[in-house]
């Protein structure tokens, strides 16, 4: 079968800049007749548009560093699992770990509610695949639970989002783990509200 080609986006900032620069340029040129003033005013926009960008760089690369996202991602599988357990803990959740071996697809089972949730942990360097979906939902009957997650550092396959939608399974990538670490780990300066899963 052969594989289509995606069509390369436009990336919207890009354009919106170019615009920008093009606007101030020609404006102006237009108002003042002058290339040289032109050609600064383009400059300038240029230079705004480089440091409001170097800051959101540092304001990210900061949300990052608080997340802990990067020591994650040298955990070993047994020990991500049990850091999940103390952030499901955060979120108000009672948790279990389950046993190393023989854990019939769930790594984890949490509750809060009256809801009993079954849990994979995927600490993974590539996206999750729908193995991890398929062995989960399986799980939710043995453990008599409700819903059924898979948590990564990472992201998952096309199919494996195509195959949790179709079975009810939530699946949580890297950009919703660092929120959730975050709910629970705000920055110092200032008090931010404690999310809910």
């Amino acid at each position: 079968m052969a594989r289509r080609r995606r069509r390369k986006q436009e990336d919207p900032v890009a354009a919106l800049m170019g615009l920008l620069v093009l606007g101030a340029g020609l404006g102006i040129w237009q108002l003042t007749n002058n290339l040289i003033i032109a050609a600064l005013a383009a400059g300038c926009v240029v230079g705004l548009f480089f440091a409001v960008a170097m800051i959101l760089h540092m304001k990210k690369v900061e949300r990052l560093k608080r997340s802990g996202i990067a020591e994650i991602d040298k955990m070993e599988g047994r020990q991500f699992e049990k850091y999940l357990g103390h952030l499901f803990r955060m979120h108000g959740y009672a948790a279990e770990v389950t046993q190393a071996s023989g854990d019939y697809g769930a790594d984890l089972v949490i509750s809060k509610g009256g809801r009993r949730i079954v849990v994979q942990a995927k600490r993974y360097k590539n996206n999750v695949g729908l193995k991890a979906v398929q062995e989960i939902y399986a799980a939710m009957n043995h453990y008599k639970a409700s819903e059924a997650w898979v948590v990564t550092n990472s992201d998952f396959t096309e199919q494996a989002y195509t195959l949790a939608r179709s079975n009810g399974v939530k699946l949580i990538n890297r950009n919703q783990l660092i929120e959730m670490i975050l709910a629970v780990n705000p920055p110092n300066n200032a008090s931010a509200k404690k999310k809910t899963i």
